[in-house]
């Protein structure tokens, strides 16, 4: 019997070609995009879970309190994870990581290693970082021991076993390979493709750093011992540090507390940072989109079906006739369904197989296809196209199968006053989805266009920057190697610095006279200079002067501040902070000059206090203003000038524009990925209005007839038919305008610097999704107008 149900409904399927092919595209597009969707939000949850004592693993984060304001940085001071080790029994283990780049070279071969971690012996003990090669508990002890991934093992060894080969680093350290380990997965939030031993840092480099508790430079994690509670130990930690730091911290007008964070928060849910970062909130908005289109498509099934029913109105008729029970036409039709379901599912998890290297690329993620083919994921799939077929058609079987044989069998069908309402709700539903994604789509844009057309403060086009991640380089060499990079054809001018906007400045803890006269200490951004920097980058004066080497003290006792640290120390214009205090870093002097604000991060930040001083002896990069035209020949001259004067490291730049773009790939893959599903959510809301229109159409087939006999022209016709779903889409709009405006809102909240919500983007939506659905009705109600009445005419 259960194959009989299944024959009737494959040739039922196959003899209506194109209702099937319009309800199982419509269905298998939504699967598809719900499973793609699916699969971005399950690899952005899966981050840090491949770790076996997750769990039980903290980042110890860090509230400082300042006289002038509260930051929150995602790290902490040198000594912090050993003395909590070491003061309270329900610390199991702990690790730290301070992260840095440096150059390495094997033989002839150099590379700039952007991703490297200094980090504990106890590493391994913290996390799951599964070494291939090396004892883990040695493998990070002695100094200038490296662990290498697979990949960085085989960048610089090819098929040699590493082990116990040496690497140099920065032309001058020897270091040796004490371990390989298997490449780190990408939901990770701590990428790298090298690890060196902390000992290097603490015994040989800086021995002082795990001994300041001023210092702000480390990653520290802690492994809890079973049953502990985390928040019970974090609020015993403010009596040990005030014990242990409270004198040093006082001097500094200091004063900052530690909380734990789990390390399940920390890729998703942290407001602090993380060397890889996700949005939580972007998760929310994809699950909510991916559950609506599945949605979407199941109520289109419904409509669609309940359009076709009018259809088999005849075949429900005989069949009762003949006998057959109403048990039996709803199984057989539910049997229909579920097999379309089933069909429409196999077909999405083929076509999402073959996308998902395209959706990779618009993600920027590495999502497997080896999860479509899992064995589990597959019997979820199956019994979702079950749950979907038998939900879909459950209401369309129950009304097929309780039509009455008489009524039908005139090839007459109606459905109650209820039913019409259902689908006519189904259908504004539909499209209040559609208006607020539209609306959605339109705001994303708009802040994405904000934010690419948003002045930085500064001149950022054809700036070439190089990096010699060695500041005591261009100490020894600074003026040699700037004239002779100077001198190259197609180089307007050179300057040096320790970073520039948008790599990321130093912090530095600075005192300035206040408007009081007291001198009030804050963290802030460091850049260290040299004379021409300022003016190269075209970062305006607001008051003041800019160094020059006609004043001996300029680079000994000068700073030049931005707006921000105008505001922030209380003086309500630049001029009046002009000859106050400062002391930095062992350095004291006068503020001289105020700079415009500029951005040195993405517009989700806010413009922080920065301060520039003369000290060429910090600088380790170098900033080059080149010619647009030829500039092929001027990299490939620069190159050759770097090689012959810097041969100890490659020659590794980038340009601030492409930076600054790189900083907002979120947001683009963000955009990108959100108004590709909303436009599929728009067209299967297009698909749902076919249904509606069909089944109406169909119901006033001799209505039309008759009105086009009484002499009604086809433009009457269709505007008639036409009317009542405009009413709908025009309900969905004012229900969809509110509800947009208010997640889009919040959306917004993430930006520091944002567009104004536009007030055209709601009457924009309304008239694109009015213009879809005239689009719509009318290509359907159109056919029916310009029938041939005397045929209509005929359909009793």
């Amino acid at each position: 019997m259960l194959r009989n149900y299944f024959k009737i409904a494959l040739r039922s399927l196959l003899k209506n070609r194109l209702f099937t092919f319009v309800n199982l595209s419509g269905l298998s597009v939504g699967i598809v995009a719900c499973l793609l969707i699916s699969l971005y939000v399950l690899h952005e949850l899966s981050y840090d879970t491949f770790h076996e004592k997750g769990d039980r693993i903290y980042r110890v984060v860090t509230d400082i309190k300042t006289p002038t304001e509260t930051i929150h940085p995602d790290i902490t001071s040198g000594p912090m994870a050993p003395a909590l080790k070491q003061n309270f029994p329900e610390v199991e283990a702990y690790t730290r990581l301070w992260g840095r780049t440096a150059v390495f070279a094997r033989n002839d071969q150099k590379f700039q290693e952007n991703r490297i971690y200094m980090a504990d012996s106890t590493l391994f003990d913290v996390f799951t970082f599964p070494l291939l090669q090396g004892d883990a508990r040695t493998a990070l002890k002695a100094p200038f021991s490296a662990v290498l991934t697979q990949k960085t093992a085989k960048k610089y060894f090819g098929d040699e076993n590493p082990m116990g080969q040496t690497l140099r680093m920065e032309g001058k350290f020897p270091v040796k390979v004490t371990g390989v380990l298997k490449d780190i997965p990408e939901t990770s939030h701590i990428p790298f493709d090298m690890l060196l031993s902390m000992s290097t840092l603490t015994r040989e480099l800086q021995p002082n750093v795990d001994q300041q508790w001023s210092n702000f430079v480390f990653y520290s994690y802690l492994l809890l011992k079973k049953n502990t509670n985390a928040q019970g130990l974090e609020a015993k930690i403010p009596a040990l540090l005030d014990r242990l730091a409270g004198k040093e911290l006082a001097q500094f007008q200091m004063h900052y507390t530690l909380r734990l964070q789990p390390l399940q928060d920390i890729y998703l849910k942290s407001d602090r940072g993380a060397p890889e970062q996700g949005s939580l909130k972007n998760v929310y908005i994809f699950s909510v989109i991916a559950a609506f289109i599945l949605l979407l498509a199941c109520i289109n099934f419904i409509n669609l079906t309940i359009a076709r029913a009018s259809e088999r109105a005849k075949e429900v008729g005989v069949r009762k006739v003949v006998g057959a029970e109403r048990q039996q036409l709803t199984f057989q039709f539910l049997s229909e369904y579920v097999l379309l379901s089933s069909l429409a599912f196999i077909i999405a998890v083929l076509l999402s197989e073959l996308i998902l290297p395209l959706f990779n690329e618009f993600s920027g993620k590495t999502i497997l296809t080896s999860t479509l083919t899992h064995p589990t994921f597959w019997l979820i799939l199956l019994l979702l196209a079950v749950i979907v077929g038998l939900l879909a058609g459950l209401y369309p079987a129950l009304v097929l199968s309780g039509m009455k044989a008489i009524t039908v069998l005139k090839g007459r069908f109606a459905t109650s006053r209820q039913g019409l309402i259902l689908r006519k709700s189904l259908v504004v539903f539909q499209f209040v989805i559609s208006v607020s994604l539209i609306v959605s789509t339109l705001v994303v844009y708009t802040q994405l266009n904000y934010m690419r057309g948003q002045s930085l403060g500064f001149a950022k086009d054809q700036m070439l920057v190089l990096n010699l991640n060695d500041p005591g380089y261009l100490d020894r060499h600074s003026e040699s190697l700037l004239r002779q990079l100077g001198n190259v054809a197609g180089v307007e001018s050179v300057t040096q610095s320790s970073s520039v906007p948008g790599s990321g400045a130093q912090g530095a803890y600075t005192s300035l006279e206040n408007k009081s006269g007291d001198m009030q200490a804050a963290n802030m951004d460091l850049y260290s200079i040299d004379y021409t920097f300022l003016k190269q980058y075209q970062i305006p004066l607001l008051a003041g002067r800019l160094f020059s080497r006609d004043y001996a003290t300029d680079s000994t006792e000068a700073l030049i501040v931005n707006e921000a640290t105008v505001k922030n120390f209380g003086y309500a214009s630049p001029s009046q902070i002009i000859g106050k205090k400062f002391d930095q870093w062992g350095r004291k002097g006068r503020i001289i000059g105020v700079v415009k604000n500029f951005h040195s991060a993405s517009l989700r930040e806010a413009i922080t206090a920065a301060t520039f001083r003369i000290n060429p002896h910090e600088c380790q990069q170098i900033s080059i203003k080149v010619k647009a035209a030829q500039l092929p020949s001027t990299l490939a001259t620069l190159k050759t000038v770097w090689e012959r004067a810097v041969p100890d490291r490659p020659f590794d730049y980038f340009f601030i524009d492409q930076s600054f773009n790189d900083k907002y790939k979120g947001e683009e893959q963000f955009g990108r990925l959100f108004i590709y599903f909303a436009s599929i959510a728009i067209f299967i809301a297009c698909l749902g209005l076919i249904g509606l229109t069909s089944y109406a159409t169909f119901q006033r087939t001799k209505e039309i007839g008759v009105r086009k006999v009484l002499g009604a022209s086809s433009f009457q016709i269709t505007a008639l038919l036409s009317r009542e779903f405009i009413k709908l889409v025009l309900i969905a709009i004012l229900i969809a305008s509110p509800l947009a405006w208010y997640a889009m809102n919040r959306w917004l909240e993430d930006f520091h610097y944002r567009a104004a919500l536009p007030w055209w983007t709601f009457p924009t939506a309304g008239i694109l999704a009015l213009g879809i659905a005239i689009l719509t009705v009318s290509s359907l109600t159109l056919k029916a107008a310009t029938a041939n009445p005397v045929k209509s005419l005929k359909t009793e």
